[in-house]
């Protein structure tokens, strides 16, 4: 780490302000370009802890990043990771404010709810589909803190990867009776198709991210619990919303979820 504890608490405060404000900033690493890997999620575990402190419960977690073409333009081989706190979270078929966010984008994912723990190192794919409990369409609503959406992975992490709200909705599905690389989805707003793909675009299978999570944590000697809720990364690129727009995704064999925009 190159930042002290103090520089951390700052940004964190600096950060989650922006989120619950809906104002803006620049990119954190203008001002500390050596920052490194474990100051960024050392500073999104601070918002987290801030928001805990707060009462907040932490419900879920996401990942981000999840295309190797993406992450070989980025130079990383691994996804981002952020959490999913209980406010984040928007009933199917309900509405987002979007006087509370600054730039809202919608992205569709496949969300994974888990029946056991799960621990790395050494998470594979069939470890995550073992200890999953079903799968549910899901709509991210990311919301990119930063100026014109100028930033870098390191400032990306450390502002949550984004996360703002999301919705899940449609049926469960048993990953036994689905093939999650081939399941299509279609990303509609006001009706008119904008965005498809299939759980490939997420490194070739959904679960590849949620083992890579997995993995990660271990490193910290932590574990995904069960019960947790994970959106497992953007099947295509992120759609723009403003208010009064509608967003419904539909899932091959799993219905559909729908948000408004007010």
């Amino acid at each position: 780490m190159k930042l002290d504890r103090a520089t951390i608490e700052a940004l964190a405060e600096h950060l989650e302000t922006c989120e619950l404000e809906a104002k803006d900033t620049l990119k954190i690493t203008d001002d500390h370009p050596d920052m490194d890997w474990d100051d960024a999620y050392a500073i999104q575990d601070e918002i987290r802890r801030r928001k805990v402190a707060r009462g907040a419960k932490i419900i879920g977690l996401k990942a981000g990043l999840t295309s190797h073409a993406k992450m070989k333009q980025m130079g990383v081989e691994t996804p981002v990771f952020g959490f999913l706190a209980d406010y984040f979270s928007v009933p199917e078929g309900g509405e987002v404010d979007t006087a509370k966010l600054i730039h809202p984008k919608v992205e569709p994912e496949i969300a994974f709810v888990t029946k056991a723990p799960l621990k790395g190192p050494g998470c594979h794919i069939g470890a995550v589909l073992a200890a999953t409990d079903f799968v549910i369409p899901g709509i991210e609503v990311i919301d990119s803190r930063y100026r014109d959406f100028k930033f870098d992975l390191k400032s990306v992490v450390a502002d949550n990867t984004s996360a703002s709200r999301f919705v899940v909705g449609g049926k469960m599905g048993n990953v036994a009776d689905l093939d999650l690389r081939t399941l299509g989805i279609v990303l509609e707003k006001n009706g008119e198709p904008v965005a498809f793909g299939a759980g490939a675009a997420v490194l070739g299978h959904p679960a590849a991210a949620i083992a890579m999570l997995a993995n990660m944590l271990g490193e910290k000697g932590e574990e995904i619990p069960a019960g947790t809720l994970i959106l497992s990364g953007g099947i295509t690129e992120a759609v723009a919303v403003q208010a009064g727009d509608s967003v419904t995704l539909r899932v091959q064999d799993l219905g559909s979820v729908s948000v408004r925009f007010k």
